[in-house]
């Protein structure tokens, strides 16, 4: 029966697969794939990575991204039924978690590279004639391997990392290699520790960097025919280092760090500031500028440190976020507390007097974020952002077309502009759309970790790692927008200066500002995890926005959020399978 499972799943995989000058190495046999023949069919061995790979994401129209900011206070999901929504409200049930899929699809990507790793399959394993590049070919699928293990590790432990009831820190099962999810069950395997389950991601990664090239980019690959561009969208040592930056910034955060141990601080600091490093001298000869636009629609982007495969042209993601006027949908609406997180043009946040923010003309002098990210009351969609191509105007006031709450209307009067393609128009004869993929990490993610790692392990002005954590998020606030327009603090930023004078302020001013660069992109509920944000302070009413027919500007309340527990749930039908897989705390229902 194992068998049986084996050779149905290698020849799924393979015919996944497209054909390539290695398929003459196949033989012709009966196609009966074992394991004791599984050397015999190199397509099928290295399908086991390329399946992994295909699991990622490619868009950001769909519940791990869009969506799941409505789970939070970024974002209300127009439909009742909407899942994050119910989350919002401390309604969902056990039959509709959202969040299964993401376990699922984690530990299908560690079974397919656990099969690939098992025994040395892949790295013994011949794939091209060519010898020289056979070799590269097998040490680069080998490093993707651990690095994607690592990938998984990571996304189920920001997403489902935890305290138990006794408050015991918890992260996911750590499955072995003889895990392939055909023969063994979840059930088997109880929750390790948080700690245990960073150091085995961590393994993973220096396991990785031995066999990765140092950077995808053809100028310094060794043989740009299996390197350099040819592995675009494929980790590298540089998106590995990004990684374990990332992995030790969460392990450093508050709720994983209850000793509150500095070195995983300073290590997190340490490996983005050499990714910064990198991004500014080696990509800096080829077209990276911090200074520089930066656009949602190009998979090819000097930003991008690691990036999925693009989706191809769509219109899925601009459909969602457009009004029905605008042949749209309507279905997720930015929330007015992130609208207000944006500061004025000057710097200040809108809460401050020296801003100038006036609330009867809440959409004049806002940082060019604001106005990069949000389509707002008034405001119009030009086409490819061309001054005075108007394709539509935004009219959310009393009678408009996308008044709150009509249908195809978002409930918070607020539109998102962030991700979409502006030369796509429903109402064309032939719709121009563009391409769209997942910038998993990328210059800015880079910038704010090292701004709130280094800010806890140095303070906001030491630059003995190259950089200071006050001059990372200048980089960010500075930059020109995809609108085109200069950032804030070109030339001077005196929010930012006195930020910088005070440890804890300057954490805020990095925590509003990791809200607004990272909107919508699935970050913000596991950011409220992982600063231990309790329940109590997140259960907040969410407010959309109104204009009376006479111009009057109000913030009504949507819904007050009902978050039940500070930590994520661990999918209700696997602790169902197992006694021994703890619940996170909070979800005493859930188990």
């Amino acid at each position: 029966m194992r068998q049986h499972r084996i050779e149905i799943l290698l020849i799924l995989c393979a015919a996944a697969l497209p054909l390539s000058c290695e398929k003459a190495l196949d033989p012709m046999r009966n196609g009966d794939y074992t394991e004791d023949n599984q050397k015999d069919y190199p397509t099928v061995i290295r399908g086991f990575v390329d399946k992994a790979y295909s699991l990622l994401p490619t868009s950001y129209a769909n519940n791990e991204f869009l969506y799941l900011e409505c789970a939070t206070d970024n974002a209300v999901a127009t439909a009742s039924t909407n899942a994050f929504r119910r989350y919002a409200l401390g309604t969902l049930q056990t039959s509709d978690d959202p969040f299964s899929t993401w376990w699922s699809r984690d530990y299908d990507g560690i079974a397919y590279v656990n099969m690939f790793l098992r025994d040395r399959l892949g790295i013994n394993t011949q794939y091209l004639l060519d010898h020289e590049q056979d070799s590269l070919f097998r040490r680069n699928y080998h490093g993707d391997a651990y690095a994607l293990r690592a990938w998984f590790g990571y996304d189920l432990l920001r997403k489902f990392g935890g305290a138990s009831p006794d408050g015991k820190l918890l992260g996911y099962p750590l499955v072995g290699l003889d895990f392939d999810k055909s023969s063994a069950s979840l059930s088997d395997y109880p929750r390790a520790s948080f700690d245990d389950c960073v150091k085995a991601i961590l393994a993973d990664c220096d396991s990785a960097m031995v066999y990765l090239p140092y950077a995808n980019r053809s100028w310094l690959a060794e043989n740009t025919t299996v390197q350099g561009s040819a592995r675009w969208a494929r980790f590298d040592q540089v998106s590995v280092t990004a990684l374990k930056a990332l992995v030790n910034l969460l392990w450093a955060s508050d709720a994983f760090n209850p000793a509150g141990d500095v070195k995983r601080w300073e290590d997190a600091a340490k490996y983005a500031a050499a990714v910064m490093q990198f991004k500014l001298d080696e990509d800096g000869r080829h077209g990276f500028a911090p200074n520089n636009a930066f656009f949602w629609t190009d998979p090819n982007s000097p930003e991008i440190v690691w990036c999925s495969r693009y989706s191809g042209k769509s219109s899925a993601l601009e459909e969602i976020v457009y009004p029905s006027g605008f042949l749209g949908h309507g279905a997720v609406g930015p929330t007015q507390e992130l609208a207000e997180a944006f500061p004025m043009a000057n710097g200040y946040p809108i809460s401050d007097a020296r801003s100038g923010f006036d609330p009867a003309r809440p959409f004049d002098g806002r940082d060019p974020r604001f106005y990069a990210t949000l389509f707002h009351h008034g405001a119009e969609v030009l086409r490819s952002g061309r001054v005075g191509n108007v394709m539509y105007t935004f009219d959310v006031s009393e009678n408009g077309a996308d008044m709150p709450g009509l249908p195809g209307s978002t409930l918070t009067g607020w539109y998102l502009k962030k991700f979409v393609s502006l030369d796509w128009n429903g109402f064309d004869l032939s719709q121009q759309t563009a391409p769209h993929a997942v910038f998993f990490i990328g210059w800015r993610d880079m910038c704010l970790c090292f701004a709130e790692a280094a800010n806890r392990a140095f303070g906001p002005t030491d630059s003995s790692l190259g950089f200071s954590a006050k001059g990372a998020i200048a980089y960010l606030r500075s930059r020109t927008t995809s609108d085109g327009v200069s950032g804030l603090g070109r030339n001077t930023d005196p929010w930012l200066d006195e930020c910088a004078a005070d440890k804890d302020k300057f954490e805020e001013l990095v925590r509003n500002e990791r809200r607004i660069e990272t909107c919508f992109e699935g970050q913000r509920l596991c950011d409220l995890v992982r600063w231990g944000i309790p329940v109590e302070q997140r259960n907040v009413p969410v407010h959309g926005i109104a204009v009376a027919s006479d111009g009057t500007v109000s913030t009504p309340v949507v819904y007050k959020l009902n978050h039940v527990s500070a930590y994520n749930m661990i999918p209700y039908h696997e602790t169902v399978r197992s006694s021994a897989l703890e619940q996170n705390a909070g979800w005493n229902n859930w188990k």
